[in-house]
């Protein structure tokens, strides 16, 4: 029995590794390397079970990589239901320069996915309804799979009274917001893509978001704002949160992590801004950790405490 589903459609068998500068032409020897289960909403559950929900991952799987993916987040004990597919899960490479301390990263594009697949991926979310107050969607589409999918399941999700959380990005996000949502996180690129506008200051990002709510796309915005923090907004109420200053090991995973601590806390019934606290240190927290491995719950309740939250 779930609280929380999460899913992922496009999911990913992330390899990630270190190098002292990234370079054209010459053959780059790398550190040890990583293998984590990845994807936007597989990683969301993997950080909702370490901070204690009670979460399902769905999620599509199929060839070599599929069966290695299922292992992984099996030895990590994160409870999951797998659709499986014909085609084989793809594979992400990132790679960490140690010089700049950014990070590089290959993404495929996914197999293709037919409808019966796609639609027993609908499906699997609609029977676990039944229990589930959350469903977090997060990651972009395959190949194959209609751009207003995540709208379809906005629309089941709603009509059983659940909250849909949202964390995509191109056409399937403006298709699912025309739907609805309770809570999207874009991105300030997303959300000027989405409104066509420049979205110069802060200001113009707390109307952009409020132009949302009022025509009932959405309930809460979390608008990620990079090294800049995050602004959360509702109909009434407006926050905004400064990034922590921790050090940097790896960006990946830090904006699903930031997703995760936030539906723990709310699900949790701590209050907004508290909630925003939770996701801010949790998406900091990620940060500490090479790769894909996320953020530690440990470092998530040390650094909420530092996190400043101030009306907007």
């Amino acid at each position: 029995m779930s609280d929380i589903l999460t899913l992922t459609m496009n999911p990913a068998l992330d390899i990630s590794t270190a190098i002292d500068r990234v370079e054209p032409v010459h053959k780059l020897r790398c550190g040890p390397h990583q293998t984590h289960p990845g994807g936007g909403g597989i990683n969301v559950a993997r950080v909702l079970h370490r901070l204690g929900s009670r979460v399902t991952a769905i999620y599509t799987a199929g060839g070599p990589l599929g069966r290695e993916l299922s292992a992984l987040l099996d030895a990590e004990g994160v409870p999951a239901q797998v659709v499986p597919i014909a085609g084989a899960t793809r594979e992400s490479f990132s790679v960490f320069e140690r010089r700049s301390g950014q990070d590089f990263r290959f993404v495929l594009p996914g197999p293709t996915l037919t409808e019966a697949e796609w639609t027993a991926c609908l499906d699997a979310v609609v029977a676990g309804l039944a229990q589930a107050r959350y469903v977090v969607v997060s990651g972009g589409l395959p190949p194959g799979v209609p751009a207003d999918f995540y709208a379809r399941l906005a629309q089941r999700v709603r009509a059983v009274g659940g909250w849909l959380v949202l964390d995509s990005n191109g056409a399937a996000l403006a298709e699912t917001l025309a739907a609805g949502v309770y809570l999207v996180k874009p991105s300030l690129r997303e959300l000027r893509e989405l409104t066509g506008q420049p979205l110069s200051d802060e200001a113009s990002w707390r109307d952009a978001a409020r132009a949302l709510i009022a025509k009932g796309q959405a309930q809460i915005v979390a608008l990620s704002l990079g090294e800049d923090g995050a602004l959360l907004v509702t109909a009434g109420e407006a926050w905004r949160a400064q990034s922590l200053k921790v050090s940097v090991a790896s960006t990946i995973g830090a904006g699903d992590s930031f997703v995760g601590g936030l539906v723990w806390a709310l699900s949790e019934g701590k209050a907004l801004d508290e909630a925003f606290r939770y996701a801010m240190a949790a998406g900091a927290a990620a940060l500490l950790s090479p790769g894909t491995n996320l953020c530690d719950p440990a470092d998530v309740e040390r650094l909420h405490h530092d996190v400043v939250v101030t009306a907007a």
